[in-house]
Formats: C-alpha cells, sequence, structure tokens
C-alpha cells in the first residue's frame, strides 16, 4: 500500500507539471500578464488603442491625390524610417553601377563643326546604356524621353488645389498625435471635421477654378488649426514618421508616373500615326483597283554609269521626302535611279504612290525584299530596318545622350541584290537631302569599302562589350547610317559580306552594332563633317547656321519629322518637301 501512494503522488505530480507547461505560455498568450506588470505596460496598452481609434477613421479618397494604398499607410503609420535614409540611399546609388565604363577621353571630344546628336529609330529601337559614373539619372533610363519632357513641362496653374493638398498632408501627420492627448479630445474633433472638409472639396475639385467660394476662408481656419497642432506638446517621432513615410510614398508615386509616361512616349514613337496608316492602306486599294502598267526600266535600273541610290523603308511618306529633296537639289536628274526596298506590306502603296508622283527626270524602282535571293540563310520575313542604340553619358557637370544607327543585316546582301552595280549611295528614309550630291560620285575613297561621316563622341572603347574580345583601336570613332556611300566592287573584293557573317556566328548578340563596327575596320573612307548633320530627332539645341549648311539632315531620333512628337523648329525642313495638294494626303488629313 505506501509503495501505492507513492506512485499514486507522482503521478499527481507529473500531471500538475503538464497543465502548468500548458497553461503559463496559455495566460501570456491571452494578455493575462497585463495586471501583474508594471504601468509602463499598462501605458503602452492604452496607446495601443488609441491607435486603433485612429484607425477606425478613413477618409474618402481625393480626387487627383495619392491612392487609398498611400492613405492608409500615411494613417496607420509603419516602421520608422531612419533619419539619415535620404544620405543612405544616395550613397548607394553613388556605388552602384550601370552599363559599361566609358574611357575619360568621351567625355571631353574633340571639336567638330556642329554640335551633334544622334536620335534612336520608331522601328525596333535597341536600349544600350553607357554610362561614365555609377549615379542614376533620367536619361540613362530613358534617352530621349527626358529631353522631350524638359521642353513640353507643364507650368503650375492650380496653386490653390496644391495649396489645399499640401495642408491636408500636414493636418493628417499631426492628427494621430492630436489624438493621443485625452486633455485634446475637442481639438482632436475640430482637425478631424477640417480634414475631412478638404477631402471632400478636393474629391469634387481638381483645379482652382472648380472650388467652391469663399475657400480662402476654409484655407484659413486650417492654417490657423495646424499651427496650434504644431503649438501643442505631441510625440514628435510620430510626426516624423508620418511626414517621412509621405516623402518615401510620394518619391515612389512621381517615379511611378514617369515610367507610366516613359512608356506612353514609347508608345506613341513606335505606332504609326492614323492618317499615314489610312494613307497606305488607300493607295493599296488603288493600286488593286487600277491595276496600272508598268514601264519598261530595266535599262536604266542596270546601267552602271547612272547614280544608284538605295532606301529601305516601309514609309511612304518618308521614302517619298528623300527622293524629292535629292532630285530637287540635283543638276541632272536624268542620271539619278533609286532603289527602295520595302516589305510585302508596303510593296502595293509603294507601287502606287510612285506610279501616281514623278520626281522630274529621276527612275523609281520598288522591290519586295521578301521576293530577292538575299543571304544564305537569312530569313526574309520581314525588312529589317537600320538598328539605332542609344548611348548615354554621365560626367561631373551633365547628362548628354546620342544616338548610333548602324547596319541591319540585310544590308550586307545589298551586292547580291545588285549584282551588276559598281557603285552606290545608301540613304535612310529619316533624312532630308539640302545639296547636290552628285560630288560624292567622283570622291577618291582610297580603296575603300565605305565612306560615312564619323562619330567621333563615342569611341570604339566605349562600347567594348560589344566587340568581345576581337582585335581593334580603342581610340577610333565610331560611325553611322544615314548616307553612305558604298564601293560595291572593293567589297565583293574584300567579301565584306563573309566576314561580318563570320563576326555574327561568333557574337550572337541582339544588335548589329558590334559586328558592324567590326568588319568596316580599316575599310572606311571618313567624309566631311559638313555633308551630314545628325540629331534632329532628338537635340533641341542645334543652330540654325549649322543646319543650313549641312548637305543632308538626318533626323535620327525617337522625335521622327511625321510624328507629333517631332521638333516643330526641324520639322519644317522636313515638311517643304511634301505635295499638300496630293488628293491621297488630303483624303487621310496627313499633316505632320
Amino acid at each position: 500500500m505506501p509503495g501505492k501512494k507513492r506512485w499514486s503522488w507522482l503521478v499527481i505530480a507529473v500531471l500538475g507539471l503538464v497543465l502548468l507547461s500548458m497553461f503559463v505560455p496559455l495566460a501570456f498568450l491571452l494578455g493575462l500578464h497585463n495586471g501583474f506588470h508594471s504601468v509602463t505596460h499598462t501605458g503602452r496598452a492604452t496607446e495601443q488603442r488609441k491607435n486603433d481609434k485612429v484607425a477606425a477613421f478613413t477618409p474618402p479618397l481625393i480626387k487627383g491625390g495619392l491612392p487609398t494604398r498611400v492613405d492608409g499607410l500615411l494613417r496607420n503609420p509603419g516602421p520608422t524610417l531612419p533619419k539619415d535614409f535620404r544620405r543612405n540611399v544616395v550613397k548607394k546609388i553613388e556605388n552602384k553601377t550601370t552599363g559599361f565604363a566609358v574611357p575619360t577621353q568621351v567625355f571631353n571630344p574633340p571639336p567638330k563643326k556642329h554640335d551633334v546628336g544622334v536620335g534612336s529609330s520608331a522601328e525596333g529601337t535597341k536600349t544600350n546604356q553607357v554610362t561614365g559614373q555609377s549615379e542614376k539619372t533620367c536619361e540613362l533610363k530613358f534617352g530621349s524621353y527626358c529631353i522631350w519632357r524638359q521642353q513640353h513641362r507643364e507650368k503650375m496653374t492650380d496653386f490653390i488645389v496644391k495649396r489645399m493638398k499640401d495642408q491636408l498632408y500636414v493636418a493628417r501627420a499631426y492628427y494621430p498625435s492630436i489624438a493621443k492627448l485625452p486633455k485634446l479630445d475637442q481639438f482632436t474633433q475640430e482637425i478631424k471635421q477640417n480634414i475631412q472638409e478638404f477631402e471632400r472639396i478636393l474629391s469634387v475639385s481638381s483645379s482652382d477654378p472648380d472650388l467652391p467660394p469663399q475657400i480662402e476662408k476654409k484655407i484659413q481656419k486650417m492654417e490657423a488649426t495646424i499651427t496650434k497642432a504644431k503649438s501643442a506638446v505631441t510625440d514628435c517621432n510620430n510626426v516624423d514618421k508620418k511626414l517621412r513615410q509621405l516623402v518615401d510614398l510620394t518619391e515612389d508615386e512621381a517615379k511611378f508616373h514617369m515610367k507610366q509616361s516613359a512608356f506612353l512616349y514609347q508608345l506613341a514613337v513606335q505606332t504609326t500615326p492614323k492618317s499615314l496608316h489610312c494613307l497606305s492602306m488607300r493607295l493599296t486599294v488603288e493600286y488593286f483597283k487600277t491595276s496600272p502598267d508598268e514601264a519598261d526600266l530595266s535599262e536604266s535600273l542596270l546601267n552602271p554609269d547612272l547614280h544608284h541610290y538605295v532606301i529601305f523603308s516601309n514609309n511612304v511618306l518618308a521614302s517619298s521626302v528623300v527622293i524629292n529633296s535629292t532630285v530637287m537639289h540635283a543638276k541632272v536628274s536624268r542620271k539619278q535611279v533609286f532603289h527602295v526596298l520595302t516589305d510585302k506590306q508596303s510593296f502595293f502603296s509603294m507601287k502606287m504612290w510612285f506610279f501616281t508622283n514623278s520626281y522630274k527626270d529621276a527612275t523609281v524602282q520598288v522591290l519586295n525584299i521578301e521576293d530577292l535571293d538575299l543571304l544564305e540563310g537569312q530569313p526574309s520575313s520581314h525588312l529589317s530596318m537600320p538598328q539605332e542604340l542609344r548611348v548615354s553619358f554621365l560626367s561631373t557637370t551633365k547628362t548628354r545622350t546620342e544616338y548610333i544607327s548602324v547596319f541591319s543585316h540585310l544590308h550586307y546582301s545589298l551586292p547580291r541584290i545588285f549584282p551588276s552595280l559598281k557603285k552606290i549611295i545608301l540613304l535612310d528614309d529619316d533624312i532630308v537631302v539640302q545639296r547636290d550630291l552628285s560630288s560624292l560620285w567622283n570622291v577618291d575613297m582610297n580603296e575603300k569599302v565605305i565612306g560615312a561621316v564619323q562619330f567621333c563622341m563615342v569611341k570604339l572603347g566605349a562600347i567594348k562589350d560589344y566587340l568581345g574580345k576581337e582585335i581593334y583601336d580603342a581610340n577610333s570613332c565610331t560611325w553611322m547610317s544615314g548616307m553612305n556611300v558604298i564601293d560595291l566592287v572593293r567589297w565583293r573584293e574584300k567579301d565584306v559580306t563573309r566576314t561580318y557573317q563570320g563576326l555574327v556566328q561568333r557574337r550572337l548578340t541582339e544588335t548589329t552594332l558590334g559586328a558592324t563596327m567590326l568588319t568596316f575596320q580599316g575599310l572606311l573612307f571618313a567624309l566631311d563633317d559638313s555633308w551630314v548633320l545628325s540629331g534632329l530627332g532628338h537635340n533641341y539645341s542645334i543652330p540654325n547656321a549649322a543646319i543650313n549648311k549641312a548637305a543632308v539632315l538626318h533626323f535620327n531620333g525617337n522625335m521622327k519629322p511625321w510624328l507629333d512628337l517631332g521638333i516643330p523648329s526641324y520639322k519644317t525642313h522636313w515638311r517643304r518637301y511634301l505635295n499638300k495638294e496630293n488628293r491621297f494626303l488630303t483624303d487621310c488629313n496627313v499633316n505632320p
């Protein structure tokens, strides 16, 4: 019996320990320990209940203000941002490198005869960010959008609405701290009423004319309330927390809207205007309705003694301006032959346009690139336009954005497309000719393959990531398409196409920049700078003297002259070569 009693007491003791181990944690979870703790914990519980009271106040969303998520965070403060968060962010940005390192000499390029900037294409734009420092700026991220935004920035006109929003944010920042003070219940209700009144007004008014009468009295009343709130003894940490959250969230909203605007800008750049789409459709329908008879031009098209110009384009209006401006300044137009290479979609509209429009005595041929025998293994499903890449530089004083346009894969099919020709001039469809180009046919290129204007703003060393381990001179200047003189005889002798194909196979990149620069290394003849002026597609600061002096204006940039985004002061040089009396332009309301 004594043994059984000892075992029973042991069992009871074990069960008691088990129950105690279960109930003690449960008591802590239920908050029963608050009754046994110091006054400090009681104060925390009271503060928590007051926070719940503040969180229950949910004003409506302000029209034109921050979204509900932002307002909710303003009323329910989260973790406090450190006081030096701005300095930390700046240090992090300064220590973070973006893109490729640019050699020092690129920031101080040699003086040129004009201020050259280069634009980006609306067709298949590629982006290559080259930064000299690690700080991120607008142009490094979005390129010419930032330049366009500076020129079209709207001034703030609704100052009263802005003032009301500022007062509302300050009142919200002080409201939680005032609500925690039991002696200021009446003042808390006053702040709450003013906040609700401002939110009601701003929910229906987004501009100064929409504001109700006697709004100035309400502003003065809110100003007096804020002054009184500032004089009250409040928890400064909570007010600091609110204001820091406001700064952080406002910066996030600003970045979001900038990205959204940049996207819409790029969308407008890459979208064909409705009027140009109408023009293409009308011409195509007219072609199949009339079935125009084509004249026999084989003698002119194959004659190597004539001046042959080649244009890659799927834009009827742009290619027409190029041909018209070239012919109007030519001394002898009957020697000019233009070969327009386009895709299947634009082929019939191009045919109809150049059938119904004459360009003095010049000859115009339209070729469907998809029907030609191109490079072996090269797909011909679509027209490959010249690629244009954005290159941004960040110096100690300012940020500079340039654009480089280079050949596409189809450009290396030229000897195959024109087997009987010896020399051609290659023109992009975003140029305007202002001088007779016949003297280019007599230029001695010293057995070089291609003649182009060098672009020494960007050296090969600045794009080294695109050049791989190939041997090259880092101090050599890059060059661009736009207007190029090509010796097809030397091209075939040097077998340039095979060289390019070999570089492409060794370097599997999306762009042709590196392969193009390496292919023509040592085969480039530098034309005088006065032949081509680039940058009219993004550079607002080109002087009129340089524009009038240049033989060719290159609109390489996002702001093409046929778009609404085009730079107005430069569009006049392009618009003058349009035949505005053409019935197709009138019917489709084409007025770029």
